[in-house]
């Protein structure tokens, strides 16, 4: 494969980092990823990543693309103790959306397989595979503390810092990777230079969660994955976990300002109230191996970088701080995959306008999750914003269509593969399925007295 440059520098080792390394290692002589946090060997949670402590599972989407750029990942993985739901194993999968109980027992016509791994073994096992790759160069325990410009045209490089020592100096690159999450740099990089801050979206969700690792009891709970969602009138839930190495992570969480306890007759009180028995049982029961981790996110935030006019040569910015999700909806992760898998196709064709081609690229996978988490959010009363009549249409579809999905196996699949970024959202609006909904809904009418 032909390379386009000497050297790319990616700013973060987060999951968007490593994936963006890995496909700029391709293309480039030298890949340097800085991190501020040192590096262990380890599955061990980062102060870089917060959000490693809390509930994650790889949807199906996403660990496709991952598999297709790390071949043999998966396996790797279920070899080492990630919970692997997929087809009849479906049925150890619970998941209340809206108050609806999806139907989840059965063999499915088109497969969907999760992943149910902490975000810290899934992290290293990436990690391990990128620090392998022989032209991937690792700067932990840096700072990036300047992205430099040679002209407002063109970025060459970046200054960093030594955490330890404090020393500094200049990295040169052809191509700066942030990867910074919603911390990136580059909205006032591009501000200093004359183009302007990116233009924003933005929903005020005040999403408030408290997660802590557990071992339960052996049969305590049947199932692998429990997950209960926000409803309008209770703007709470819950998600507990099966994870490698016998660990299980529960989650309380709330939404537009609700503040789940920490301490532990707090959070015993505050699942009761959504009546469902493993969750209590995983509390009383369960063995506590870490404390519980509070984490906040005040908004969900995306910057809309593909409609810039002008973008400088050499600069690219890949996941989180492209766009920052409700962390409920689990899509981070495979959006980011799906961007680095795109960024790999477009260097096939060289780096010639590869800025614009990119962010055009991510926009489409952007798209379809932002309006997935944010109509969703959206259907809660509590969350302020615009509710176009598109928006509410959406959302009573939606709420029929969950409806459905607690009865019927067919529309249950359907609204699965969606969620897990199999299919697009325009799926669950078909004449098929919303013919299914509408014979549900006739024999819910008949049954009225």
């Amino acid at each position: 494969m032909s390379r386009i440059g000497a050297r790319a520098v990616v700013l973060g080792a987060s999951i968007s980092g490593l994936l963006g390394a890995r496909v700029l290692s391709e293309y480039y002589d030298e890949v340097v990823v800085v991190e501020r946090d040192t590096l262990t060997v380890d599955a061990m949670p980062r102060r870089g990543a917060p959000q490693a402590r809390h509930g994650h599972a790889l949807q199906s989407g996403g660990a496709e693309v991952l598999d297709r750029l790390f071949p043999g990942l998966l396996a790797e993985l279920s070899a080492s103790g990630a919970i692997v739901l997929e087809n009849g194993g479906l049925s150890r999968v619970k998941l209340c959306l809206q108050g609806h109980w999806l139907k989840t027992s059965g063999v499915m016509n088109r497969p969907v397989t999760i992943y149910s791994v902490s975000r810290p073994f899934l992290e290293m096992t990436i990690r391990r595979r990128v620090f392998g790759i022989p032209n991937v160069k690792v700067l932990d325990a840096h700072d990036a503390v300047d992205i430099l410009a040679a002209t407002p045209e063109r970025i060459t490089g970046v200054r960093v810092t030594n955490r330890h020592g404090g020393e500094e100096h200049v990295i040169e690159a052809d191509l700066v990777l942030d990867a910074l999450g919603r911390g990136g740099r580059t909205p006032a990089l591009l501000e200093s230079l004359g183009y302007g801050r990116p233009a924003e979206d933005s929903l005020t969700v005040n999403v408030n969660y408290v997660s802590q690792m557990l071992r339960l009891p052996a049969g305590l709970v049947d199932e692998a994955m429990i997950l209960v969602g926000a409803t309008p009138e209770r703007p709470t839930g819950a998600s507990l976990f099966a994870y490698e190495n016998d660990t299980w992570m529960l989650t309380v969480a709330g939404i537009a300002g609700t503040e789940p306890p920490a301490d532990l007759a707090g959070r015993q009180r505050f699942v009761a109230e959504l009546g469902v028995p493993q969750l209590d049982a995983a509390l009383r029961d369960g063995t506590p191996l870490t404390e519980p981790h509070r984490h906040r996110l005040p908004n969900s935030r995306r910057r809309r970088y593909e409609a810039m006019r002008r973008f400088p040569a050499g600069l690219l910015v890949l996941g989180d701080a492209i766009c920052s999700f409700n962390p409920i909806y689990g899509q981070g992760m495979s959006v980011a995959a799906y961007e680095a898998h795109a960024l790999r196709d477009l260097l096939r064709e060289g780096d010639r306008d590869l800025a614009r081609r990119f962010f055009r690229a991510a926009a489409e996978y952007v798209d379809q999750a932002w309006r997935m988490a944010v109509n969703s959010d959206l259907a809660l009363p509590q969350v302020p914003g615009r509710r176009t009549a598109g928006v509410r249409l959406s959302n009573w579809l939606t709420g029929q269509v969950l409806a459905t999905a607690a009865v019927d196996d067919g529309v249950a699949e359907q609204f699965l593969r969606v969620m897990s970024m199999l299919d697009p959202p325009t799926r669950l609006f078909r004449p098929s399925v919303l013919w299914r909904v509408a014979e549900h809904s006739q024999r819910r009418r008949r049954r009225v007295p």
